[in-house]
């Protein structure tokens, strides 16, 4: 017996919206068949007749389920069509899916049955064809040639896999590079070569300065630099080493002539770039020696720069040659072979080679130019020095300063505003208001005399008195004594005159020693001059002759460089903002600066010095 419940209105006991949507009337009910089903004999014991008659049996059953379940859905159908429908929100989770899945297994037995195929332990008792294991001979047939195909496939993915891995062994052994193109021979210069070659000088003076790398002779005399070299103010900067550096190894500064060094024994053979804010301290004047490497290298470097073209360079047929193109850090660049600027061509040598990449032994030199005439390397031989490489790095440009010795910044001089006039129209009076200061003094005054002193000056006695002490000389000192009467001077040992180091002395012994003490006449040298013009108390001269030159620093103040004189004898005053005398400059014959600082403090009283028999 088939019951048949209508589930979801008479269980909630409301009446639901109905839904507009056909598809969702199935879903309205719930079918519960809750009659008998015949249940397959399964036993095992049963004959082969026996089973045939249930077989019959089961599928005419099976046939009269079907055909009153059919009659009862389309009824329950025509039922639900009449009925008021549900909300989806209340629909029962049992599904329609299962009368059909219980149909389906009731098919699935009906055809068991109707092929004889049982539930027994051995193919002969189910009737049909398996073998023993329970696999058709058919489907372990077609099982077993997949397999074979897929071991065959694999095996022939494995030997081509070997088989490029040999090949591409093989070839990476057998490969060889392409031969490289032959090199260009060597040609005379094009129009375009020549007039790159010719503006080589002027390019280094409009890009102003470039880092330097320079290796100038051979072995033992071999000597290194690295640096900077400004092409626009004649200015080098420069860390000297190699074996045959000497004397100048340490910092090298040099404008135009005048060279100074601050030597470094202690320094290791290879150089390093400098400080970019060189040292204050410890700066003399130099004279290189004849025969040094130095001074033929400093003068090759100062000569790559000109205002103008060489027109020697850019002559058809003046011996300049095109010679190889090569790659450098900056890019792609030409090698021509030329000669120094500002030296005739040397006729070729018999024999030379005109392909290679250094300098021949013609004396020729070698230039790296780039499209926009900018030198990046030069090889060269220099008479007395040997093969000499300049290497440039046209990035590495940093601004340059000059030590206090070559003059400092050059700044750019203008007239006096009234402020600076008038302190320092007051400087006299404000000096004599502080009384007097200590003095300390660095005065490069000639190439073989470097003085350095340490004293004290009184404005209020117009008295100085300085212990001096010459870097060539290092055990002596000299005594001067500045007052209204004169100049005296007496020269001692060392350690009876304040001792100290040369480049640093002690202030000199109060009261004055005894000694061969000499008068002379002021304003005979540099040193007398620099004293006098402490002693004078600013004393500046004509009114309108002094211009202001640039902005420093002195003893941590801001200061304003003042400049007076005449171009052969001109004196800096560095005045502070306060009106303070802060440092004294004296432009000397050596074309150096001397200077003389000054530090207010309190003067003890200076006695006068003996006077000579």
């Amino acid at each position: 017996m088939r019951t048949r419940v209508v589930a979801l209105e008479a269980q909630t006991g409301r009446r639901e919206r109905p839904c507009s949507s056909p598809r969702c009337l199935p879903a309205r009910f719930i079918s519960v068949d809750t009659s008998a089903t015949p249940t397959p004999d399964t036993a095992s014991g049963r004959s082969t007749g026996d089973d045939a008659d249930a077989g019959d049996a089961r599928q005419a059953a099976t046939r009269n389920t079907n055909a009153k379940r059919g009659r009862r859905s389309a009824t329950s159908r025509s039922a639900d069509l009449a009925r008021p429908t549900f909300d989806a929100e209340v629909r029962p989770t049992t599904s329609r899916a299962a009368p059909a899945r219980s149909a389906d297994r009731g098919r699935a037995a009906a055809r068991r049955t109707a092929t004889g195929r049982g539930t027994g332990p051995t193919g002969a008792d189910r009737g049909d064809d398996t073998t023993a294991s329970g696999v058709d001979p058919a489907v372990a047939s077609g099982r077993a040639s997949a397999g074979r195909r897929r071991r065959t496939l694999l095996l022939l993915l494995a030997l081509t896999a070997v088989t490029s891995a040999a090949a591409l062994v093989l070839g990476l052994l057998s490969w060889a590079p392409d031969p490289p193109d032959p090199p260009e021979p060597a040609r005379p210069l094009t129009v375009a070569e020549g007039e790159r070659l010719a503006a080589v000088r002027v390019t280094n003076l409009r890009d102003l300065r470039a880092g330097v790398r320079v290796t100038a002779g051979v072995d033992a005399a071999r000597v290194e630099l690295v640096g900077w070299v400004d092409w626009s103010r004649s200015l080098l900067y420069l860390d000297v080493g190699g074996p045959g550096a000497g004397a100048e190894r340490g910092l090298v500064q040099r404008v135009g002539p005048v060279l100074v060094v601050r030597p470094d024994p202690a320094a290791v053979p290879t150089p390093a770039a400098p400080p970019l804010v060189p040292p204050a301290d410890r700066w003399r004047l130099h004279r290189l020696a004849p025969g040094t490497n130095l001074a033929p290298v400093l003068d090759l470097l100062l000569r790559l720069a000109a205002d103008r073209p060489d027109a020697t360079q850019a002559v058809p047929g003046g011996g300049a040659r095109w010679v190889a193109r090569e790659t450098v850090a900056a890019g792609p660049v030409d090698v021509l072979q030329a000669s120094l600027p500002g030296t005739p061509a040397p006729d070729p040598a018999p024999g030379s080679t005109a392909g290679s990449t250094g300098a021949d032994a013609d004396g020729q030199t070698r230039y790296w130019l780039d499209q926009d005439a900018r030198l990046h390397k030069l090889v060269t031989r220099l008479p007395g020095v040997g093969p000499v490489t300049v290497v440039l790095n046209r990035a590495d440009r940093p601004t340059l300063h000059p030590v206090d010795a070559l003059g400092g910044r050059p700044g750019l001089p203008r007239a006096l505003t009234d402020a600076e006039r008038r302190r320092l129209e007051r400087l006299p009076a404000r000096l004599k208001a502080q009384g007097g200061a200590t003095v300390t003094l660095t005065a490069p005054v000639g190439t073989d005399t470097n003085l350095r002193g340490a004293g004290w000056v009184s404005w209020t006695r117009r008295t100085a008195y300085l212990a001096v002490a010459d870097l060539g000389v290092p055990e002596r000192r000299t005594l001067l004594r500045r007052d209204t009467t004169g100049l005296a001077r007496v020269d001692l040992p060392a350690g009876a005159a304040g001792g100290g180091t040369a480049e640093a002395p002690e202030r000199p012994p109060l009261p004055p020693p005894a000694g061969p003490w000499r008068v002379t006449r002021p304003g005979g040298d540099a040193l007398s001059v620099l004293v006098d013009a402490a002693v004078a108390a600013g004393s500046v001269g004509p009114r309108g002759t002094a211009v202001r030159v640039r902005e420093d620093v002195a003893d941590r103040r801001t200061v304003d460089v003042i400049e007076v004189g005449p171009p052969d004898g001109r004196l800096r005053y560095w005045i502070d903002r306060d009106g303070s005398l802060r440092r004294l400059e004296l432009h000397t014959d050596a074309d150096a600066w001397a200077q003389l600082d000054l530090r207010p403090a309190v003067v003890p009283r200076l006695a006068a010095a003996p006077r000579p028999r």
